[in-house]
């Protein structure tokens, strides 16, 4: 009898016992000035020093108890039988919007030419045109598959809400193919398929929604962001899922954030820290318009109560305990817009009160510490370049349960 893996996550705070990471790879130095926007990088990560930072991180992990799987190991190890390993070949290649019939068979006969995990690596790293024998222009687009340079943040392809993932519908073209990932992982990898895993959302769905708008305030509440990455529409679908699965959530709030790239996903503008504490981008504290949907069993549907106030009193009234907002950079304007640009408010907490941290944050991290959170700050100055911070950067699959 094979050994199943459990998803097993109902909070933010919960020590933390198994995350899923991606150790920044070729992608990265596929990187160049001129397709930057094209694929969501503002800088370009210097390779080397990234992957010593996040070593550096997994090991902080692992120290404090946490067992670090890697996705792509996890994916290598999904696709062991032939007609899987083809099956999602021709998926990750039908994305690419390949329209030549010769050079997908080209392809094709490229990539099962490589042992499982140098395939994926590749898949993830991209592929030029000369690599598989077609001509490069110097004024047109080198790539016959892009890179995914956003891989690290494991964050948004999928999250993990219960014991169920939403394998997310991506917003941009960019990171759609990044969730055939974790549709793999969880259908098809021996530790994970037939283990009862719930499923509250799915790639193919007409709405966006990404991971860093997926927060677990507790075992009853759920935050999801409407935010330039996420629609309302969504959370919505997500919320009667999950109501009807008698998970134990009864209440998800939609906030209603600005759509920009400095507020791209929830977490980068506030993250739970301990039971009653949150760090947050002080642009984020005035009135804020939230949906609170809760399940009508009468009529079987969602209820939804259209509520404003302040991110404390919101908070407070469904959590039912008095909160403390901890700003970013103390509030002050210039430090919080230079540490917020860092992710100074996107903690990862690994048990309640303890927290991992970019220590370029200096300013918050010495104001956590004032109140009374434990700061483990680690070094990020490659890392940071790609825009997302701890919590980005990992996927929570087992959370210890947390009740105060």
């Amino acid at each position: 009898m094979e050994n199943k893996r459990k998803i097993h996550v109902y909070s933010e705070i919960g020590k933390l016992k198994t995350v899923m990471l991606h150790r920044p790879g070729r992608e990265i130095e596929n990187l160049v000035p001129d397709y930057l926007e094209r694929l969501l990088f503002d800088d370009i990560p210097y390779l080397k020093v990234a992957k010593d930072e996040h070593d550096n991180f997994a090991n902080v992990l692992r120290m404090n108890g946490v067992e670090v799987l890697y996705l792509e190991k996890l994916v290598s190890e999904a696709l062991h039988e032939c007609d899987v390993k083809e099956k999602f070949l021709k998926e990750v290649i039908y994305e690419c919007d390949i329209k030549d019939e010769d050079t997908i068979k080209v392809l094709i006969e490229y990539f099962k030419s490589m042992p499982t995990k140098a395939m994926v690596d590749k898949i993830m790293a991209g592929v030029r045109k000369k690599e598989i024998g077609l001509k490069e222009n110097s004024n047109e687009y080198p790539f016959i598959m892009d890179p995914m340079p956003n891989l690290y943040f494991t964050r948004d392809p999928f999250a993990t809400i219960g014991s169920g993932v939403s394998v997310n519908s991506m917003r941009t073209k960019t990171r759609k193919r990044e969730t055939i990932f974790g549709k793999y992982i969880f259908n098809y990898h021996p530790e994970y398929k037939d283990s009862g895993i719930k499923y509250w959302y799915d790639r193919t769905e007409k709405y966006s929604v990404e991971g860093g708008d997926e927060l677990i305030l507790s075992d009853e509440v759920i935050a999801i962001g409407a935010s330039e990455r996420t629609d309302k529409q969504a959370a919505m679908k997500i919320a009667k899922k999950i109501f009807e699965s008698n998970e134990g959530f009864n209440t998800l709030l939609i906030f209603d954030i600005p759509k920009s790239r400095a507020f791209m996903h929830l977490d980068t503008v506030f993250t739970m820290i301990d039971y009653d504490k949150f760090t947050v981008h002080p642009g984020i504290e005035g009135g804020l318009k939230v949906t609170a949907l809760t399940y009508d069993e009468k009529n079987n549907d969602v209820k939804a109560v259209e509520e404003e106030g302040t991110l404390e009193k919101i908070l407070s009234s469904h959590l039912k305990r008095d909160i403390t907002l901890i700003r970013c950079g103390g509030g002050d304007q210039i430090i919080a817009g230079r540490e917020q640009w860092n992710d100074g408010s996107n903690t990862l907490a690994i048990a309640p009160g303890k927290v991992i941290t970019y220590e370029r944050n200096y300013v918050t991290n010495e104001l956590l510490d004032k109140y009374n959170i434990e700061v483990i700050a680690i070094p990020s100055s490659e890392l940071s370049r790609g825009r997302g911070g701890p919590r980005c950067m990992s996927m929570p699959f087992y959370r210890e349960d947390c009740h105060k």
